[in-house]
């Protein structure tokens, strides 16, 4: 029965990385690789590796059991309603035409220029967006101003570069920065002072090498292109006004966990309430038509609600393996296999390049405890910076290059070929940085 629990999850998660080879949506397989895990522990768990938390048979187990889900569970729905309160403020703010206020100012025609401008936007809009969002402001800019295909791959790629080594520094950045941020494991100030050099490395020196490169190659200019071609339907005093408090909202969460010790989904619930009171006065005296669109009973249906699905899926299965003490056993092979936390870490880093980094760092936060690694460790540290920037190796990755890859057709050999390469100098560079600011 133990190894039942491994095996469905091992095929569970092998169905969510070959996702489009089957056509078949991972947040379904998601919950029924957690849903089935959790059946397992119900109906066996004599079976299970020694020191895990079920101790016992029969009906006390069972009790035991279904009080370790709900705590689970909570711990799980914390993650879900932040996410969900952010990206609908997100979307009101893209229904509002918001996003316009940066896009509009993008003027330049040189090449150079004009990707070192994308990518430090890209930076720093990832650190306070979602990463879907972000992809898809930038993907829908590049293929604006850019109408060569090899060109906006180019640029394309690293975009996806800056926008995982944006949000691996930011509490609110990256999936996986927020879940060590709710968890407990880093704390904002700190993750933001022991990452930023990293992350900014990580940029940094791809953007170097891809620079002079470009201009050995002496690329010609691009053709001038409106970067607001379409026709907008709102003011430019509305456009403002809810990029500002949309921002603003998302800065204010953890300046609010900081003062009222509350988790920071009850921050973003609050940012998602005033945006919301904001929204409903400023459309008050239009058609009934107009505020039933920008009305967020009518935002909240674009959220992209099967991702939140599939983490509660994912999730779900690997509180599943902490229980029964898979994680524990885990963990212990690679303390003994590698017995270095930045091998350890760096592994962890290039493996979320393959396979999807949320369950990768769900699995660590339940292989190490408090009491191996204590909130603010170097250990923690350095599992956000490498789970968010290693995903750029491979443009399957992450969510924004999974996002940049339908939306701008970029080939995945292609991205293989010319952009890997970067990613992964880049990749080593900030754990180098890393090293050198902590320890030297």
């Amino acid at each position: 029965m133990s190894a039942a629990i491994v095996i469905v999850f091992i095929i569970g998660y092998l169905c969510i990385a070959l996702e489009h080879p089957l056509k078949m949506d991972k947040s379904a397989t998601a919950l029924i690789t957690g849903v089935l895990c959790w059946v397992i522990l119900v109906l066996g768990t004599s079976g299970m590796p020694a020191g895990n938390e079920l101790l016992g048979a029969g009906s006390e187990s069972g009790h035991h059991l279904n009080g370790l889900l709900s705590e689970h569970f909570g711990k799980i729905s914390e993650i879900l309603f932040f996410l969900l309160g952010a990206m609908t403020i997100v979307e009101l703010v893209d229904a509002h035409d918001g996003f316009h206020i940066i896009t509009d100012r993008i003027t330049t025609t040189h090449p150079v220029r004009l990707l070192w401008l994308i990518v430090w936007i890209t930076f720093f809009l990832f650190a306070v967006l979602d990463n879907l969002t972000t992809a898809i402001v930038i993907s829908a800019l590049l293929r604006k101003i850019i109408h060569q295909q090899e060109q906006r791959w180019v640029f394309g790629g690293f975009a996806i570069i800056a926008a995982n080594a944006g949000g691996a520094w930011s509490p609110i950045g990256d999936v996986t920065t927020i879940m060590l941020w709710i968890g407990g494991q880093v704390t904002t100030l700190n993750i933001i002072r022991a990452t930023f050099l990293a992350s900014i490395v990580s940029l940094l020196v791809p953007l170097l090498w891809i620079t002079f490169k470009l201009r050995k190659q002496q690329v010609p200019p691009l053709d001038p292109t409106s970067s607001h071609e379409e026709k907008v339907s709102t003011t430019k005093f509305e456009q403002s006004l809810i990029f500002l408090i949309g921002c603003l909202g998302l800065l204010w969460v953890p300046v609010f966990k900081t003062f009222t010790h509350l988790p920071p989904y009850m921050g973003i619930l609050f940012s998602l309430g005033v945006i919301w009171v904001v929204t409903e006065w400023i459309h008050r005296s239009k058609a009934s038509e107009v505020r039933q669109k920008y009305a967020v009973s009518s935002i909240i249906q674009r959220i992209d609600t099967a991702t939140i699905i599939f983490f509660l899926g994912i999730l779900l299965a690997v509180a599943s393996l902490e229980v029964s003490g898979h994680l524990r056993l885990m963990a212990d092979g690679l303390n003994a296999a590698l017995d270095n936390m930045y091998l350890i870490n760096g592994l962890i880093g290039v493996i979320s390049s393959i396979v999807d980094n949320v369950p990768l760092v769900a699995a660590c936060m339940g292989m190490y405890d408090f009491t191996i690694y204590p909130p603010d460790h170097d250990f923690w540290e350095l599992l956000a910076y490498c789970a968010g920037t290693g995903g750029s190796i491979l443009i399957i990755g992450s969510a924004a290059g999974v996002a940049s890859m339908s939306l701008l057709k970029i080939d995945f050999v292609w991205y293989l070929r010319r952009i890997s390469a970067y990613a992964l100098l880049g990749y080593l560079s900030g754990i180098g940085m890393y090293y050198l600011q902590h320890h030297l």
